[in-house]
């Protein structure tokens, strides 16, 4: 018999590499078709048009696409999932999926989840399958494309593989748009990527648009990324921006700020002027997240906080006790006493009537201690948080919460012994207030400031004597003393230790102070404990101060702004 004839071995790509070799006609009807495709404007439409031609696998992925836009919402969409002609659709995709363009391959598999095709199924894993293969030679645009669809769908085995391929070509990345969008989609999926996006974002910062920047600054915050650097200059081009920037900028751009603790004051400053005219278009929740945004970054603006006082009095209908409390935290913590104060706090007193019981424990111990600080500490309030009954459940929990509650109750009972002369109980218990008590612990001994350090070593220098003086002070009104001196009538120091000190729980002396004697508290204030924008004391070293002087202490006030090594602060 004749040999049998060798088969030619094949040296070139593989037959579904090729480019198929389209007869003019053929080009013709597959462009009219294509045309008629992206021009159908209802799902039956283009699924009467698809089931009459034998269409090409690229052309039924682009009919899949385009189903996937036009069903986006539609009523009929769990329908179309069933119809037959979908499916036969899908088959052909599916037969020669290798011919399918890169572009239509990435718009099917957006599609397919709005069709309601089960991730699990055959038809969207060869789709994954064939963009994994070819992920290696996708342009940029579309891996960016494929990194927003797969935020959505994190159990997806692509997204790890799109993300690393993110990583390694990020210095392809172009305009600012893309930078932002990864960054709001998927920066949080991959640490490393985020990294890279920053530090394009920096080098893009100058082109970002308003929008463009509220956007970068609302995913670093929601990231918590403080990347100061990138902070900088997002601030510093938002500054040269025109004014008017939008109710919406303005109001994301005060959450991202305080949400980083981010303290740019010129940029603060723009925030609060553009927001006064804007207070009475605001929801009551917009204008309570705004008081407590600017209160988390210590900044007081007198005109907007009249503003937002003013609009709780026009709008108490709307203002929920939830938002009115939110407001009188915030102004607490400033030390801001609004200029129609008892019209402000007559109606607060109104709307707490009778709701205080169903607050929650911490957030009634805010409330009360914020009253406390401004001076509007009623003596029912005052009642219902020192009452056994109520912070019994507070001792023993180790949580930060719960100690931050029990060191304020600590100063509602000083306010209820020093500041209510009227007030008959009930108090803590004697042996809590002393700085030893379970609730207590989060007081422990901080790493001492520079300032603090210096006065330690400058003071006794002063006096004569270490024993002279008692340094680190805990008083049973929850607040520390930095150091302690008592002086004679000719104002000469005596050792402090000889004599009574009631503001002790254990005190070490027996002696009472001899007539004209005084006890003198050094207080050390530190710039977190200021204003942002001033030297003004927040409303914490406020309350503070008023207790102690009330004790019977001269206060020694040792700012930050008076050392020589920061003159420049201030």
């Amino acid at each position: 018999p004749p040999a049998a004839t060798p088969c030619p071995l094949r040296t070139g790509p593989p037959r579904w590499a090729e480019t198929p070799q389209v007869q003019p006609r053929e080009e013709g009807l597959e462009q009219q078709l294509r045309e008629l495709i992206q021009g159908a404007t209802d799902p039956q439409e283009l699924l009467q048009l698809c089931g009459g031609h034998g269409l090409s696998s690229n052309l039924a992925g682009m009919a899949i696409a385009r189903l996937g836009r036009l069903a986006h919402g539609h009523p009929d969409t769990p329908a179309i999932c069933r119809d037959p002609r979908l499916l036969r659709l899908l088959d052909t995709l599916d037969g020669q999926i290798s011919q399918v363009w890169n572009t239509t391959l990435v718009q099917v598999l957006r599609a397919l989840p709005v069709l309601g095709l089960p991730r699990t199924g055959r038809q969207v894993r060869s789709v994954e399958q064939e963009v994994l293969w070819r992920l290696r030679r996708l342009p940029l645009r579309q891996l960016v494309q494929l990194a927003e669809h797969l935020a959505g769908h994190r159990d997806s085995p692509l997204l790890p593989e799109v993300l690393r391929k993110l990583e390694l070509r990020w210095t392809e990345l172009e305009g600012t748009r893309t930078v932002v969008t990864l960054m709001a989609k998927v920066g949080h999926l991959a640490p490393t990527l985020m990294e890279r996006l920053e530090d394009k974002a920096l080098e893009l910062a100058e082109q970002l648009d308003v929008d463009e920047i509220r956007r970068m600054a609302v995913a670093l915050a929601l990231q918590q990324r403080r990347c100061v650097p990138l902070l900088r200059a997002l601030s510093y081009h938002l500054l040269q921006k025109p004014p008017e920037l939008g109710l919406p900028v303005l109001t994301d751009l005060l959450f991202a700020y305080s949400k980083l603790n981010f303290q740019q004051p010129q940029v603060l400053h723009r925030l609060s002027l553009e927001l006064q005219p804007h207070v009475g278009a605001l929801t009551a929740a917009q204008v309570t997240r705004c008081a407590r945004s600017f209160a988390a970054l210590r900044w007081l603006s007198r005109p907007l906080a009249e503003g937002i006082a003013q609009y709780s009095l026009d709008n108490t209908r709307d203002m929920s006790v939830a938002h009115l409390c939110g407001i009188v935290v915030s102004f607490a913590r400033l030390n801001f006493q609004p200029s129609s104060g008892e019209e402000f706090f007559t109606m607060l007193h109104e709307q707490l009537q009778g709701q205080v019981q169903q607050l929650d424990p911490h957030v009634l111990t805010d409330v009360v201690w914020s009253l406390c600080v401004l001076q509007q500490a009623r003596a029912p309030y005052l009642r219902q948080v020192l009452a056994p009954e109520f912070h019994t459940h507070l001792r023993g929990d180790a949580s930060p919460r719960a100690q931050s509650s029990w060191l304020k109750l600590v100063h509602i009972n000083a306010t209820a012994r020093l500041e209510a002369p009227g007030y008959q109980g009930p108090f803590l218990p004697p042996e809590v207030p002393g700085g030893d008590g379970d609730g207590l612990k989060d007081r422990d001994k901080a790493k001492a400031t520079p300032l603090q350090r210096g006065l330690r070593e400058a003071l006794p220098g002063a006096l004569g004597g270490r024993d002279l003086g008692r340094y680190d002070v805990r008083t049973v009104f929850g607040w520390d003393i930095d150091a302690e001196v008592v002086l004679d009538s000719d104002n000469k120091p005596l050792p402090v230790g000889d004599f009574t000190a009631p503001h002790l729980s254990h005190s070490e002396g027996t002696k009472p102070l001899p007539p004209g004697a005084k006890r003198v508290a050094f207080l050390c204030w530190e710039l977190p404990q200021f204003s942002s924008r001033g030297r003004e004391l927040l409303g914490r070293g406020a309350l503070a101060r008023r207790h102690l002087r009330r004790a019977g202490f001269l206060l020694v006030e040792v700012s930050w702004e008076r050392r020589a090594g920061n003159a420049g602060m201030g």
